[in-house]
């Protein structure tokens, strides 16, 4: 029998230290560097993002929203049969944050890998986790966004270094015999890598290149709008459904600018449109999922709602998922 796949529980973790706009500021402020609340928020609708203590890798994010998608699935860890995190901010070259989030749940066995499209990571996973959970490689997926940006971005750089925050988002995907992941649409486009790019690598116990995040906001935010736009109307048309099916929006928590551009382009209300930009910055990887557990966990997002996640990230990549939750 042919298995269909259904988000069963979500689960967010956002570390305690919250730096809002101002807090931020008067930090950079001693560095040299000039910005304010004001200048924020009227350019990304950014008002406070959370960094992780020192000490804290993705894999101690991970875990924590795992734990909690578990639970709101009904599920213990031995339950989990794959494991699928995605992450740009490793808490090391290898193994994966996978494979270490697994023993930390205290489970062994089943695969786990990590994946690496950057803010467009979670759309990546879950169609990956769809798709092994129709061919019957899987029954009960973990899939896991998990970031710690704070980890490399320049202090230096106003432009980019207010953006980002840290955080993880998680989700249980089990096998249904009812349609959930109605439909995906993904892509890459290599030739845009240098528009954004952390471009340093580790040879022989040294940085080579800038181990730190650059970025051309304006050709990222040109690219971004269009590509969305087009992988929602790509699922959508896989599905056979129309804009006026969709219930709830939950894009990339990147830029507000972004987020209502895509909205109006799909014709949606802003009603419709999940934010939490504005509580936690760009969490790359993270931000769908943990937009998706906030707008289940407040009521909004009920069963039997059609959503649509979309993301873009470096690389250049872009996707969308369409489901019914």
């Amino acid at each position: 029998m042919t298995h269909y796949s259904r988000i069963t529980g979500t689960g967010s973790y956002l570390p305690p230290n919250r730096l809002t706009n101002a807090q931020l500021a008067a930090e950079l402020a001693v560095k040299g560097v000039e910005t304010s609340d004001e200048w924020i928020v009227e350019r990304t609708g950014i008002k406070a993002r959370h960094f992780a203590a020192p000490d804290v890798t993705s894999s101690d994010l991970g875990l924590e929203a795992a734990k909690r998608a578990i639970e709101a699935a009904g599920l213990q860890a031995a339950d989990i049969d794959l494991i699928i995190v995605a992450t740009s901010t490793p808490d090391m070259v290898f193994p994966s944050v996978a494979c270490i989030l697994q023993h930390k749940l205290g489970i062994a066995g089943c695969p786990a890998f990590d994946l690496q499209a950057v803010c467009s990571g979670f759309v990546y996973a879950l169609t990956v986790a769809d798709a092994m959970i129709k061919s019957g490689a899987a029954s009960k997926a973990l899939v896991i966004g998990a970031e710690v940006f704070s980890r490399i971005l320049d202090f230096s750089d106003r432009t980019t270094c207010v953006l980002f925050g840290d955080g993880a988002g998680a989700v249980v995907l089990e096998a249904s015999e009812t349609p959930g992941i109605l439909a995906s649409d993904l892509h890459a486009d290599g030739k845009h890598v240098g528009i954004l790019c952390v471009p340093g690598h580790v040879s022989g116990g040294q940085v080579l290149g800038s181990p730190l995040l650059t970025m051309d906001g304006k050709a990222v935010f040109k690219l971004a709008v269009g590509v969305l736009d087009s992988a929602a109307r790509a699922a959508l048309a896989k599905a056979n459904l129309h804009e006026t099916d969709i219930d709830w929006l939950i894009p990339h928590q990147a830029n507000l600018r972004i987020m209502h551009s895509t909205a109006k382009k799909l014709k949606l209300p802003l009603e419709k449109l999940i934010v939490t930009v504005d509580q936690h910055g760009n969490t790359s990887a993270a931000s769908i999922p943990l937009a998706l557990d906030e707008a289940v966990r407040s009521g909004k997002v009920k069963k039997g709602d059609i959503l649509m996640l979309e993301g873009v990230g470096g690389g250049f990549t872009w996707g969308a998922v369409l489901l019914k939750y």
